[in-house]
């Protein structure tokens, strides 16, 4: 490897784990505005949101411009692919975020109602899966993305979980719809934001050891 290629993949490296700093840190706000039901959190979100849509910009950028002047091979290239990949995963982790601090502002401006779901399992679960997919990253750790995969169906199985209680709710008390909605939104966007994930944790075997377990398939 060049001098020259060596330094712009340790400055993409930090680039990248900057950027997964900043969306982590902005799902646990989306998270405490969730569990402690204060707008204050999911404002920050918000506001935050631009800076992590400028970095993952900045980051594309600096992928490309390595493909192209460099054209690297082997696990330089594996690298490169999966970072750009995880790029895109991020931001997407980072507009869901968003989106759960919108749900929260509304709801906040609706008559409360009891729900009968555990929405901290999810969100620990959840959490917990964005936490281990970026430590995966940043650790080369391949034994934390197989966690990430296997943890996919419980949060799958919670959505569902949720999409029952909203239909039994809104059919026992009509009224309570409006207020229904913005929380099953909230459990499809946590149940989005585990895919998103798991995509990095396939991405991060696929940068290690070249293998693609999408869909359950070895190369």
């Amino acid at each position: 490897m060049g001098k020259v290629l060596m330094v712009e993949l340790d400055t993409l490296k930090k680039d990248i784990f900057e950027l997964c700093t900043m969306v982590e840190d902005n799902f646990k706000n989306a998270v405490k505005s969730i569990v402690e039901n204060d707008v204050t959190f999911a404002e920050l979100v918000k506001e935050n949101d631009l800076l992590i849509d400028q970095k993952e910009i900045a980051v594309e950028e600096e992928c490309l411009k390595i493909l192209a002047l460099h054209q690297p091979v082997a696990a330089d290239l594996r690298f490169i692919i999966a970072a750009l990949k995880i790029n895109s995963d991020l931001e997407r982790i980072g507009d869901l975020a968003v989106n759960v601090a919108e749900r929260i502002i509304h709801l906040s401006k609706l008559e409360k109602i009891e729900l009968d779901f555990d929405f901290n399992t999810m969100l620990v679960k959840s959490m917990a899966m964005v936490k281990k997919s970026l430590d995966s990253f940043i650790s080369f750790n391949t034994n934390l993305c197989f966690e990430v995969c296997a943890a996919d169906d419980e949060i799958d199985d919670l959505n569902r979980q949720m999409f029952d209680i909203f239909r039994a709710e809104v059919k026992k008390n009509p009224h309570t719809i409006e207020q229904m909605l913005q929380y099953l939104s909230i459990s499809r966007f946590l149940e989005r934001v585990a895919d998103h994930a798991t995509n990095i944790a396939e991405d991060v075997i696929y940068m290690i050891e070249g293998d693609i377990i999408r869909h359950g398939k070895h190369s």
